[in-house]
Parts: structure tokens; sequence; C-alpha cells
């Protein structure tokens, strides 16, 4: 067999003795920014790829599994939603999907790091076509310093974070659960990067009981991508008054037809656990309460 070695091998402390590997044709850009290191691949089988310091944000191949169940579970949770903070996202594929539903009037995201958006609108155009819808509005801060000058709530609130190292951790501290739910109207959603229940369940745990301290209903769901390590990341939703797990509005026949992955269906199943995950849901709410 012919030796390749132009590989990208994603390997991170969050998931010590594993690694991801991607065959890559070529390097399409790398900077450094004040933050992070942000390159941009493209790969043999999974189309054009971002990392931010070595550990994939999404590849075109799939990037949609994700995008799709971080937006429209909330919003189709809720019985109106009108406006949208995002906090994080700054490839542009959560805002994408937001700007789907027509029903919402205004949409903010919230990003630390300028960079990673300017590289998405250059080199990934699919995923930054969110940016250039009118309802959008971006802001280059800190999620945790926004919440913190915020004078006003939203009907959804959703966390794209990266994972809890380096300029993402400290949207998985106590202070931040509490500051979500400052921003959040009485009968709002708040949708979370929840991390995998297989790599990692002690963040999921911390997770589940920061957000169960702070909202009476909170659930974990399972969306399957493969590209990340495991091959699937975890979502979570909390609310007061909606149970996330259940749509209560459905997407237009038109929608649907755009959607990847997202249905009525998913949306439900992907709470679903496997037994070890249900009883980390129970002692996580256990914990919380």
């Amino acid at each position: 067999m012919e030796s390749r070695t132009d590989w990208f091998t994603e390997q991170s402390p969050l998931w010590p003795g594993r690694a991801l590997s991607l065959e890559i044709e070529r390097m399409v850009y790398r900077t450094e920014s004040a933050f992070q290191v942000i390159e941009v691949y493209d790969t043999r089988c999974c189309g054009r790829m971002l990392a931010l310091d070595g550990v994939i944000q999404f590849t075109e191949a799939d990037e949609f599994a994700y995008q799709e169940m971080m937006v429209h579970p909330a919003l189709f949770a809720h019985p109106g939603p009108e406006s949208v903070l995002v906090i994080g996202g700054g490839d542009g594929g959560v805002l994408r999907e937001v700007a789907r539903h027509p029903g919402v009037r205004e949409i903010h995201l919230v990003e630390l790091d300028e960079q990673v958006v300017a590289v998405c609108r250059a080199f990934v155009p699919s995923m930054a076509a969110g940016f250039d819808d009118p309802r959008s509005h971006l802001f280059f801060m800190d999620g945790v310093e926004y919440l913190a000058s915020c004078s006003r709530a939203y009907d959804v609130v959703i966390v794209d974070s990266t994972d809890p190292v380096g300029p993402g951790e400290a949207l998985f501290q106590p202070e931040f659960f509490a500051a979500v739910s400052e921003v959040l109207e009485p009968g709002g959603v708040v949708a979370m990067q929840a991390e995998s229940v297989f790599l990692h369940p002690q963040w999921v745990q911390r997770i589940l009981s920061g957000l169960g301290a702070r909202f009476s209903l909170c659930a974990y769901g399972v969306i399957l991508v493969p590209t990340y390590p495991g091959g699937s990341i975890g979502f979570c939703l909390a609310s007061n008054r909606v149970d996330g797990r259940i749509p209560i509005r459905f997407p237009s026949e038109g929608l649907q037809a755009r959607l990847k992955y997202y249905t009525p269906q998913t949306h439900r199943a992907a709470f679903s656990l496997p037994a070890f995950a249900e009883r980390l849901v129970r002692e996580s709410a256990g914990q919380a309460g």
C-alpha cells in the first residue's frame, strides 16, 4: 500500500489516549490570533475543515449535524422565539441556522475572536452566510463580559462554545450559568454545547449540574458528528417553563427540505439515551437539586 504522510491529527488532553486523523490535500490558511491558532485545510474525504489550536471545529461533510441540532431543537421547543443570543459560534454555522427562522426578529452573536469570523467569511462562505442577514448583529468581546453588561433579555440563548480549555473555559463555570439565566426571558430556552458523554462524562455532569442549579427543566441530547472524537457530541437544553425534548412547532415544508439532519423525530430521539448516560443525567440532576 502507498504510504500517506499528509494527515491532520487531533489530540487533546480532554480525550487522552485517543486521536482523530484526516488526510489533508492542502493547507488553505493559517494564522495566529491574539487567542488561538486558526487553520483551514482541504481534506481528502470531508471537504474544507476549520481547526482552532489543533482541534477540529467543523468539516463541510458533516457540519450540518451539529449546527442544526444546536439551533432547531431550542427554537422549535419555544412557542415563538423573536430574539436570539449566540455566544461563540464565530464560524457562522449556528447563525446560519437561526436565520432560517422567519419569526426571529433579531440575532446577537458574541464572539471573542474576530479573526475566526474573518477567516470563515473568506474561506468557508457556506458557513458564514448568516453574518449578512440584516437581523444579525455581531459583538466582538468576551461572552462573560457581554452578559455582565447586558441590560435586556432573550427568548433563546445558544452557547456554541469550544471545549472547556483555553478561551472556552470561562463558559463552563457556575458564574457563567448564573449570568445566562439572568438574560433569559422567563419562558426562554438555553441550548449549550455539552461535550461527549463517552469521552468526558465529568464535564457533562458539570454542565448538567450547573444548568440544573438555575433551571427546573434540563435535558441532555446526543448529536452524531463523525469528525468529532468518538463520533458524537452532546448538547443541553434548559428552561424554567419549556421541556426542550419536545417540539411544539414544526419546520415548514420548505425549511424541512433544506435541512439535512433535524426533523421533529430526530429532535425527540436525541434525548433517548443509553442506560449509562441516563444514569449520569439523573445523578447530575440530583446534585443540582
